[in-house]
């Protein structure tokens, strides 16, 4: 009887904890979409606008498609996480505008195939910096303050040439 008793309490606490490690997850979320929204104006509309034209390959939650790292079958790469587990955030802010606007492939050049195609023809200038205030506005300040390092770094390098 206290074997029994003892195995419910376990499986009892062990939901409990699942519970809590899951409602942490879910207010880490919504706490970061909170902060897309002071991040600044243009973060509202750019959410909007990133469900309507990236979320169908970069997700919802900007999770990225599974495995986004391996090549498909076809030796292109999956998308990648938008959020702070994916490396979006180790690109300058130039580089980002150019790859929703250019796509891909016509950045990287040398023949490079990807499944991301440039929005220039369906999304103005402003919608394209919405949709990045939106994407930087939702990671923790230590990745929005090293991808604003590095959007400084790039400019500078820029105006040298």
């Amino acid at each position: 009887m206290k074997k029994r008793l003892f195995v419910l309490i376990g499986i009892s606490v062990m939901i409990a904890a699942g519970l809590v490690v899951a409602g942490i997850a879910a207010n880490r979320q919504s706490d970061l979409l909170q902060n897309t929204e002071q991040y600044s104006e243009t973060a509202r509309a750019g959410k909007d606008i990133y469900a309507d034209y990236c979320a169908a390959c970069h997700g919802m939650e900007l999770q990225g498609q599974p495995d986004w790292r391996s090549r498909l079958p076809s030796g292109r790469l999956p998308a990648p996480p938008h959020d702070a587990s994916g490396h979006t955030w180790h690109h300058a802010d130039q580089v980002l505008f150019q790859i929703v606007k250019q796509g891909t492939a016509a950045l990287v050049g040398n023949d490079y195939e990807s499944d991301m195609p440039g929005f220039g023809d369906v999304l103005n200038d402003a919608e394209i910096q919405a949709v990045l205030d939106y994407i930087k506005g939702t990671w923790p300040e230590r990745e929005r303050s090293h991808q604003e390092r590095i959007s400084k770094a790039y400019e500078a390098s820029e105006q040298r040439e």
